[in-house]
């Protein structure tokens, strides 16, 4: 019935226009500068900026730069961390400085990359999107004149009219969602502009990303909090633990609410190989967004589960024990009394912290203050181990022991210089003895310490949860999301929609015969193609049925024999 093949093929006379089946702008001829002087330059410049190829290399050098800022602590999101990886590498922590390792999203060599991606994604999106409108716009390619070089061929005699077969054809076409022409005694037709649609969809999208992370650096702020149960905390300068702003947000674009810790709920596994694993972690708030605080919401705070109040998202960062401790001085006047947060050192919560007393008053005429350096451990062994000492055995308050050493003398909290709260500056404090020992206290809740020489007494009444929040305020995450979903689908539309192109062709041969001609054109090697040649075929048999010649058979148009190279489809052979 008829003659079908699929194959390369070739014309000596393409018109590139025609053949091009996507948007992407075209090469250069030359890698050399176009032109002579500086303009020339400038202009080879662009064209190898706005290049794919140099588009990959800036997103792969991109992620390469990334990679310190995962693997060294940054300033931006935990000074503290950066500080104690500092005093830990001393040797090599300088050469980082210089390198701006600790601050690799504000580096200068980050920053080029980041721009000169920017400046590459414009210059190729531009161009591209005007051309992808130009070519929405205009009609589909003209049937080539020599049809039997295309790649998918089929041909078969009908009576016929053949004005009728092209209009049947262009009825199929369009029945099948391809955007047809009939013109000429030919039907053009194309389909899978979602390709290209998938492909520019990617640009803008990866475009949109980098928008977002640049907004997020240049109108983001981050500040951090520890809250003790039972407290509250307002979204201020003087009650953030620290606060790390941005050239477009500072303290003074703080969003003004509040909230407070009802309590806290830490679960762990308490069987099995995995005990001491953490399940579950729960800050129960109420909290305010505005100036008036006596409005109180209920709330719950999650690892990887924030609360948004106020444009800001509040996240749970940390957990540990702050122990309660009530100190009197030699009078019995209590000179301190409540939770002091102490810092985790394992998965066991171990947890180190002072107590200082800078009000205690006169010792023996003089004015002297009081430093407790201690341990918090939550669930104590029976006796200290002879190595970890008083280690804690599991992260929950099964068994909780303080162990405490006392100083006395001067704190240096008056000198007006920034102290770590977590740490005692020993330099002008003596450590107090007990029975020619330094002196020292395991003291379990409830019970009482007296201190040597008089000092008074040391209670330990028990012990509060805490937990540390940071304050997040990102205002491109919600584009740079949007913009990676975006891309991906792009990326999908472009990978999985194929741009092919159709041509029927109906002419009357000089024995009075109409000779029907189909063909079609992939971007790609792609069986559908021809499996939609067939199809179109199969159903222009009910307006064009094939006619059988004299020797009773089916009139065969033979097929040229299909070349090496690819078919160009506005041949004029």
């Amino acid at each position: 019935m008829s003659d079908t093949r699929t194959g390369p093929a070739e014309d000596e006379t393409a018109d590139a226009s025609v053949e091009r089946m996507s948007t992407a702008p075209e090469d250069s001829a030359a890698d050399t500068p176009v032109g002579i002087g500086l303009w020339g330059w400038l202009r080879w410049t662009w064209r190898q900026l706005t290049s794919m190829r140099v588009a990959l290399i800036l997103l792969f050098l991109l992620s390469l730069a990334a990679i310190p800022g995962s693997l060294i602590p940054q300033e931006s999101e935990d000074s503290f961390k950066v500080e104690t990886w500092k005093a830990a590498h001393k040797g090599i922590s300088p050469i980082y400085e210089k390198l701006q390792l600790f601050h690799v999203y504000s580096s200068v060599w980050f920053s080029s990359i980041y721009i000169l991606l920017f400046v590459s994604l414009a210059g190729c999106i531009v161009p591209r999107t005007w051309q992808f409108v130009g070519v929405l716009r205009a009609q589909p390619p003209a049937a080539p004149r020599n049809l039997t070089r295309m790649p998918v061929y089929a041909a078969w005699r009908t009576d016929a009219d053949p004005e009728a077969v092209a209009a049947a054809a262009h009825r199929l076409l369009k029945r099948r969602r391809f955007r047809a022409d009939l013109a000429g005694g030919a039907v053009a037709a194309e389909k899978g502009y979602l390709r290209e649609v998938g492909n520019l969809l990617f640009h803008f999208s990866l475009f949109a990303l980098l928008t977002g992370f640049a907004w997020a650096s240049l109108a983001s702020g981050t500040g951090s909090k520890i809250v003790i149960e039972g407290q509250g905390f307002a979204n201020t300068t003087t009650q953030l633990d620290d606060f790390k702003g941005t050239r477009f947000y500072t303290t003074d674009d703080l969003a003004p609410f509040g909230f407070k810790l009802d309590n806290f709920t830490a679960r762990y596994q308490t069987t099995g190989a995995d005990i001491g694993t953490a399940r579950e972690f729960t800050a129960h708030i109420r909290y305010w967004n505005g100036s008036d605080s006596a409005k109180l919401t209920k709330g719950d705070i999650q690892v990887n589960h924030p609360l948004e109040i106020g444009g800001s998202k509040v996240f749970l960062n940390g957990h540990g024990y702050a122990p309660v401790a009530t100190v009197r001085n030699a009078k019995g006047e209590v000179v301190y009394s409540g939770p002091t947060p102490f810092l985790p050192q394992d998965s066991n919560l171990t947890s180190v912290g002072v107590f200082k007393i800078s009000d205690y008053g006169d010792k023996d005429g003089k004015r002297t203050q009081l430093g407790f350096s201690g341990i918090f451990s939550p669930t104590s062994p029976l006796t200290p181990d002879p190595v970890k000492g008083w280690n804690s055995l599991f992260p929950a308050a099964a068994d909780p022991r303080l162990v405490l050493t006392v100083y006395a003398g001067d704190l240096g909290t008056d000198s007006g210089l920034p102290q770590n709260v977590y740490q005692l500056d020993t330099t002008h404090l003596t450590q107090l003895k007990q029975d020619g020992k330094l002196a020292s206290a395991a003291l379990k809740p409830g019970q009482t310490w007296t201190l040597p020489d008089g000092y008074g007494t040391l209670t330990f009444d028990g012990y509060r949860q805490w937990a540390q929040f940071s304050v997040s305020h990102r205002p491109g995450n919600a584009i740079a999301l949007a913009g990676a979903v975006c891309a991906i689908l792009g990326l999908i539309g472009s990978l999985f929609v194929q741009r092919r192109r159709i041509w029927v062709r109906a002419t009357t041969t000089p024995d009075g015969v109409t000779l029907v001609e189909v063909a079609g054109l992939a971007r790609s090697d792609s069986s559908r193609t021809a499996e939609e040649l067939a199809e179109l075929a199969v159903d222009l048999q009910t307006d064009a049925p094939a006619v059988d010649d004299e020797a009773g058979s089916d009139t065969l148009v033979p097929a040229a024999t299909a070349p090496a190279t690819p078919a160009d489809p506005d041949s004029k052979e």
